[in-house]
């Protein structure tokens, strides 16, 4: 049985899976969702957003 990574490697190598990939890519270059990204970790880290 392949193992999760192996399974997700596989899919990357498809078209569909290249394309969610660059999807995914777009989507981290946006400054807006950075800072949400930023807010969430400061939250589970235990530290304070800066609004």
């Amino acid at each position: 049985m392949a193992s999760l990574m192996d399974r997700v490697r596989n899919y990357l190598r498809t078209p569909q899976g290249q394309r969610h990939m660059e999807k995914a890519k777009t989507l981290a270059r946006d400054p807006r969702n950075q800072q949400k990204l930023r807010g969430l970790l400061a939250r589970f880290r235990g530290g304070r957003t800066r609004h």
